[in-house]
């Protein structure tokens, strides 16, 4: 590492943008563009598949295979001349996306040509996949499902409607959504072995915890799934989209102890979420429509964002052929974290810690002193370098929700009173520091009975969806070379082994 530092600085590693690409350059081809499942009956011979509805055709002229779509190099052929020491240049393709002002590296050869590896913790320069679920402009704060601004989509659209539209990439007609919604309320009932699972857990057991297992525990149940067959694929992706919210649901009844609440076909998804969460045995439960609304809203904005932690993680264990639903497990592992689905409770104890809007000056001031155990939730993100889009429209909404009970929450305006003075100095905003779709989010989930203990679990009920999404694009497309990076290693160098007077498996013998 040293060492490439010194050459850097002494200027015998360098690039030099523009050069002409070589003659004898190749274009790479991509994978085939997947077609959707067959016809056929599902594994466990119960019912008919709904085959999965044709994907969008290739408009003409459009580059012919879904990789060459995704990364279109519009920059004629120029390249990006890496200088090594010793004088040595080598040559790198510039690619652009089909959309987006983005430049990106082809390194995929830099080892085999150079002997060189490139160094990027987090992940944070690097493209790992070619994707066209859903895309993302930070410097000006701009995310599209699809092509669709998310705004637009929580506004107008409906949670099924937009799952449908990241898995086959178009919006459906009357007739394909009232398909859709019939096949994933099918898949809503849940097996009585894994609803045996939560037997066994106890009742202080956090709900993702019991998440965890029981969606791990899903691989049991459909173990004969298999991904090379497009009418698994889908059955996979439907099964775990009608099954999360029921889960969720009866993790958190579990952690309350109270029996668990069946799906009814007269509910809509968020509906019966709702029911399946609040009703009980002794009476009809009336869905509140503000709660529905904002439910519905709410998995809309948390769908897909992506390659976040979690969605790489679901790619990352789907690239080794693992079966979707331990993918999927472990995507609600990696979103357990406070750092990634947690954030949205951390913002809720902030706004706790801080009490009334009179102590938001006090509580900024410690900010900005890096006063001990002092910090500043639900503000930045690292992608976004301007104001969340999801979190404009959770601002709204939080506000209409509360208006429409009826409800004064002071911890909105704690929270509006922060916002308010974090982006009138210049110490945040200098830093890029903005609201983030956590820090509205919760005190709208608190309003509708929500409790924070469930936030998360809310947060991977929806982003399941994102996370089939990729699962399904990843494997239709063939991007299956399974993850695997490297390390800059800092241990102790080769050394001998000196066996204590007497040890040794072959010595005792």
């Amino acid at each position: 590492v040293a060492g490439i530092a010194t050459a850097a600085a002494s200027g015998l590693v360098g690039f030099v943008i523009g050069r002409q690409a070589s003659s004898n350059d190749e274009s790479g081809t991509g994978p085939s563009f997947h077609k959707g499942p067959s016809f056929r009956k599902a594994p466990e011979g119960r019912a008919e598949v709904v085959p999965p509805p044709k994907q969008p055709e290739i408009p003409e002229g459009a580059p012919a295979t879904a990789e060459a779509r995704k990364r279109v190099d519009d920059e004629g052929d120029k390249v990006a001349v890496l200088a090594l020491p010793g004088g040595k240049m080598h040559e790198i393709k510039i690619l652009r996306p089909q959309y987006g002002d983005d430049l990106f590296l082809d390194i995929r050869d830099l080892n085999a040509k150079t002997g060189y590896f490139t160094f990027d913790p987090g992940f944070t320069c690097t493209a790992s996949c070619a994707s066209s679920i859903t895309f993302i402009d930070g410097p000006k704060g701009v995310c599209l499902y699809r092509g669709y601004p998310v705004a637009e989509l929580c506004e107008r659209g409906e949670a099924l409607e937009v799952a449908y539209l990241l898995l086959v990439g178009t919006l459906p007609n009357d007739e394909e959504l009232d398909v859709f919604k019939k096949e994933v309320s099918r898949h809503m009932i849940v097996h009585t072995k894994i609803q045996a699972m939560y037997k066994n857990f106890t009742l202080n057991a956090h709900p993702m915890a019991i998440m965890v297992s029981v969606v791990g525990g899903l691989s049991c149940v459909f173990s004969e799934l298999d991904c090379q067959d497009t009418t698994h694929r889908w059955l996979a992706c439907t099964r775990l989209i009608a099954k999360m919210p029921v889960l969720a649901a009866m993790a958190y009844r579990t952690s309350v102890g109270q029996p668990f609440m069946y799906p009814k076909t007269k509910f809509s998804f968020a509906e019966n979420f709702l029911h399946m969460m609040f009703a009980t045995p002794l009476e009809d439960y009336e869905v509140n429509p503000v709660h529905a609304k904002a439910i519905e809203a709410f998995m809309i904005l948390h769908m897909d964002h992506e390659q976040n932690a979690s969605t790489s993680t679901v790619r990352i264990a789907g690239s080794s052929q693992a079966n979707p639903y331990a993918c999927i497990a472990a995507g609600i592992a990696c979103l357990w974290g406070p750092a990634h689905g947690g954030a949205n409770e951390a913002v809720i104890q902030m706004l706790e810690q801080i009490g009334v809007k009179e102590n938001v000056e006090q509580f900024v001031a410690d900010v900005k002193a890096k006063k001990d155990g002092v910090r500043l939730m639900g503000f930045g993100h690292r992608v976004y370098k301007n104001y969340d889009p999801r979190a404009k429209f959770a601002k709204v909404l939080v506000q209409q929700v509360l208006g429409d009970l009826g409800m004064q929450d002071p911890m909105l305006e704690v929270a509006m009173e922060l916002e308010r003075i974090a982006l009138q100095d210049e110490y945040f905003t200098k830093r890029k520091l903005y609201p983030n779709v956590d820090f509205y989010t919760g005190i709208m989930l608190r309003a509708i009975g929500i409790p924070t203990s469930m936030f998360t679990v809310m947060f991977a009920m929806s982003r399941t969806v994102g996370w089939v999404s990729h699962w399904m694009e990843m494997v239709s497309e063939g991007q299956m070379r399974i993850g695997r990076p490297r390390q800059i290693y800092g241990g102790i160098a080769e050394r001998s082994f000196q066996p204590r007077r007497g040890g040794g498996a072959l010595r005792r013998r």
